[in-house]
């Protein structure tokens, strides 16, 4: 009878897609290993996660399906087992997420998973079935049970597979980052599966970025009485050997290292980080490219580029008009040198006045407005793209997710770009992310600097400077009360008196933000990736008809 048992968590990050790197990452993890008796992988390890509808591809399972073969194959001389998280078809074509357990040459087993997330960021019924309340595993004389990320938010797979014998819950996933999700994990959501099932539990998830999506690792073990064995680190790869002993007729894990998980805002920092690093390098962008305004948003987005790509990818661009201050080219420029990256000044006042002489026979008699503001935006997003294609790198757009909710960006201008760091961050959360940053050195940056940006540009009033003396506010509620606007009519889905009644704002005054948050769907529709980090992002939480016509206001 199996009485010990040595057991690896292996918080890896995978690429979507590409099977042979997967599976080439995992045999690396298995050689250096080779005295362990069980090697646990994250969900979907073999394909990446999440796959989307790339999954449905008819060759992928089928690659899948070989690559798992040769993996197992791969044990039959002896050595650790592993536990892979891959897909599965069956004979009537449908297609399961499934972990499967390698041993002895051979795949010892399969389990589907049976509860499919479909809310949020989460779509798997459209791309998988449900598999049946999962059995338990023998292996080695020991009852595993092998509940999937989702399985084991719900009380029912726990529930199953302790009515059936398990003595021990090994749980892979691919959970994404949100704002104070990794607490939840542990205390309420596992937690709570250990104290039902009293049984010991492995909670293993993979960490990087996958477009929108960044995954924080924060995989931890509990014993059955509730009590944490194991932390693993955030935001980085590890593997963690844990020794388990049999007492009687259950398991107990040794105890192991208690990983400090990051507080806010430096989490939400990581998130930016390692989402717009992975999101460059794989997808084979040189570098970034980014308009640097002298304000807030720009700046922090040039500090997070450096942090995660090194200073020498980042490239910063002044676009000075006639309505720059000077006060904001001083900025640019110390900001630039305090980051360490390459800054050049390309003024557009020639390119400006050669659209105004364009436009002005069909303009005439019209009294200017926010389309001259628009002209000079899109012609610096015109400048910024030329820079991309001509030397490479992606350029970078740096609108906040207040001046995304209300339309406060121009298409086709400060819009334009491959990816966004500061998507679904409020204006009130930049400032707090740009005031820390300015204190503290991040764990995962590649720039070892610190501060990195004047003071000047957290304490001035943020402006577009399309205008003379533009100031935001003159056009937006203060940041402050808008913010909490937005946080109850988007994370919430509040109507328009909920947020009167808590905050006391002027009706008026919320109802033209929700006016102005519907509206402003359709340029969303358009607006680059950004990494998610809240319950309620733009484009995979978020989803609105552009065309409607409800209001609660």
């Amino acid at each position: 009878m199996t009485t010990e048992l040595l057991i690896v968590l292996s918080q890896m990050t995978q690429v979507v897609g590409d099977l042979a790197a997967n599976a080439a990452a995992m045999r690396a993890v298995r050689a250096r290993h080779e005295a362990a008796d069980l090697i646990v992988f994250p969900e979907l390890q073999l394909v990446g996660y999440p796959p989307e509808d790339l999954v449905l591809k008819p060759a992928l399972a089928e690659r899948a399906r070989a690559m798992l073969t040769d993996l197992a194959a791969e044990t039959a001389a002896g050595g650790p087992a592993m536990l892979v998280g891959s897909v599965e078809r069956d004979d009537e074509g449908r297609l399961y997420n499934i972990v499967a357990l390698l041993d002895e040459g051979r795949v010892v087993a399969t389990r589907r998973k049976h509860e499919l997330p479909n809310y949020g960021t989460f779509d798997e019924k459209r791309v998988f079935a449900s598999g049946p309340l999962p059995e338990i595993v023998e292996w080695r004389g020991v009852k595993l049970g092998l509940p999937i990320c989702e399985d084991g938010w719900f009380p029912t797979v726990c529930g199953h597979l302790a009515a059936q014998g398990a003595e021990l819950l090994i749980s892979v996933n691919g959970s994404p980052y949100e704002i104070d999700k990794d607490d939840r994990r542990l205390s309420q959501v596992f937690g709570a599966r250990v104290a039902e099932t009293r049984l010991p539990l492995i909670f293993l998830n993979r960490v990087g970025g996958q477009d929108e999506l960044v995954f924080d690792g924060c995989s931890f073990i509990l014993n059955a009485d509730g009590r944490p064995a194991h932390r693993l680190v955030d935001w980085e790869e590890e593997e963690r050997v844990t020794r388990w002993t049999k007492r009687g007729t259950g398991w107990t894990c040794e105890a192991g290292a208690i990983a400090e998980w990051e507080a806010h805002p430096a989490d939400i920092y990581s998130a930016m980080i390692l989402s717009l690093r992975d999101y460059v390098e794989r997808n084979r962008f040189p570098g970034v490219v980014l308009g640097l305004s002298g304000g807030i948003d720009s700046a922090l987005c040039a500090a997070i580029a450096a942090d995660a790509l090194g200073p020498d990818k980042v490239w910063s661009v002044m676009l000075p008009s006639r309505f720059t201050s000077p006060a904001s080219l001083e900025d640019a420029a110390a900001c630039a040198a305090m980051i360490g990256c390459r800054l050049d000044t390309i003024p557009i006042v020639d390119a400006i006045d050669a659209f105004d002489a364009m436009l002005s026979g069909t303009f005439a008699g019209r009294t200017p407005d926010t389309t001259e503001e628009n002209v000079q935006s899109r012609i610096r997003g015109v400048t910024l793209m030329a820079l991309s294609n001509k030397f490479g790198p992606m350029l970078l757009t740096t609108g906040n997710k207040s001046e995304m909710s209300v339309g406060y960006a121009t298409i086709y201008g400060d819009m334009a770009g491959g990816y966004n760091p500061l998507k679904d961050a409020y204006k009130t959360t930049v400032f707090a992310v740009a005031k820390w940053r300015n204190a503290n050195l991040p764990r995962l940056s590649r720039n070892p600097v610190t501060p990195v940006m004047p003071e000047s540009i957290i304490s001035k009033p943020p402006s577009a400077e399309l205008r003379p003396d533009q100031k935001d506010e003159d056009s937006l509620p203060p940041y402050a009360d808008l913010d909490r606007m937005l946080h109850m009519l988007v994370e919430e889905e509040a109507s328009v008196d909920d947020v009167v009644e808590r905050y006391g704002f002027e009706r008026d005054a919320v109802a033209r933000i929700e006016r102005l948050l519907m509206i402003a769907e359709y340029k969303r529709r358009q607006a680059p990736p950004g990494v998610k980090l809240s319950t309620r992002n733009f484009g995979r939480d978020r989803r609105y008809p552009i065309s409607h016509g409800f209001r609660t206001g």
